[in-house]
């Protein structure tokens, strides 16, 4: 694979659209999270990399359902329901309000009456979408890199997801915080969480980090920090922190409390797949090691395509 599959992303190049469609994809994902029942960890809410973009899966709705996905191929907002009705909405320099006002009418037009919270979660200082002038930037080349990047980072995770039989999440985008998130979870309790996001209500963060996890994920960058693949545990002992991890370029950020490799080491790696495998396999073993998990029985081999695994019977 030539590292064009995994195109340059300098957050200084794209940040006023990365700020955007962030925010875009906050009022999307809060019209999923007004229909669709809770699940754990709040999976109920988020969005999915699919061959155009990202997309909210079927929503339920008065016995039917619509989707509403952004087409980063031909910047569109596409909207469909399963009446067979449809809408689409160009992507294009607009304010986050006028974004909300095309939406919401639209969404109207096809018979769907939502009503959603205008307050962006997990944004310091955030505006309201509807009073939300002033991020207006929708650069179209970048923005189909970052769900090229995308892509790439969701196949690598899912095939990393093969190699766990305990409780694992699906691979999948929190419109909240912006990253594409997969976790591992050891099977047991975790204290009650503490940590507090703007926006967002405590019980929220508790009922998500419930339990003990190892989670990884791409986020486009922020506070300092460019585009980076990341790798955390919560609780998160604190000998975690000198843990050796690959590869040579991983580290572990202080200030965000998370081992960090960038994107760009990763695309421009010899062979990014094994460089981001080698991240992924190397910072879960870590946690899962100075936590104490349960390896033997939550872990086996990464899958392979067509391939069914051979079970051995347990010793009686």
């Amino acid at each position: 694979m030539s590292n064009e599959a995994w195109p340059a992303l300098p957050l200084a190049e794209w940040r006023d659209t990365c700020a955007t469609l962030h925010l875009w994809t906050q009022i999307v994902g809060k019209v999923r999270l007004a229909y669709v029942p809770w699940l754990n960890h709040s999976w109920h809410a988020v969005l999915y990399v699919n061959a155009r973009g990202l997309t909210t899966s079927l929503i339920p709705y008065r016995g039917g359902g619509f989707e509403i996905e952004f087409d980063f191929v031909r910047h569109v907002l596409d909207i469909r329901t399963t009446d067979g009705d449809g809408a689409e909405l160009a992507l294009r320099r607009e304010s986050v309000a006028s974004f909300y006002d095309r939406m919401m009418a639209a969404l109207r037009k096809l018979g769907i009456a939502v009503e959603i919270s205008d307050l962006p979660c997990e944004i310091e200082g955030a505006i309201r979408f509807t009073a939300d002038h002033e991020h207006a930037a929708y650069d179209a080349e970048y923005a189909q890199r970052f769900w090229r990047a995308l892509l790439q980072a969701d196949r690598v995770f899912k095939q990393f997801r093969t190699g766990f039989l305990g409780k694992c999440s699906p691979v999948h985008l929190f419109w909240g915080s912006f990253d594409l998130a997969v976790t591992r979870f050891s099977g047991r309790r975790a204290p009650l969480y503490g940590g507090k996001a703007p926006g967002l209500a405590s019980k929220v963060m508790q009922e998500a980090y419930s339990h003990e996890v190892s989670s990884a994920g791409f986020w486009p960058g922020g506070r300092g920090v460019d585009a980076s693949f990341y790798s955390y545990a919560y609780p998160s002992p604190p000998e975690l922190a000198k843990s050796k991890v690959r590869p040579e370029a991983a580290f572990y950020h202080a200030e965000l409390g998370e081992f960090l490799l960038p994107y760009e080491a990763v695309r421009s790696a010899a062979n990014p797949d094994a460089a981001l495998l080698d991240f992924l396999c190397s910072t879960y073993e870590a946690v899962a090691e100075v936590s104490g998990w349960d390896r033997a029985a939550l872990e086996r081999p990464l899958g392979a395509a067509g391939v069914c695994p051979e079970i051995v019977a347990p010793k009686t």
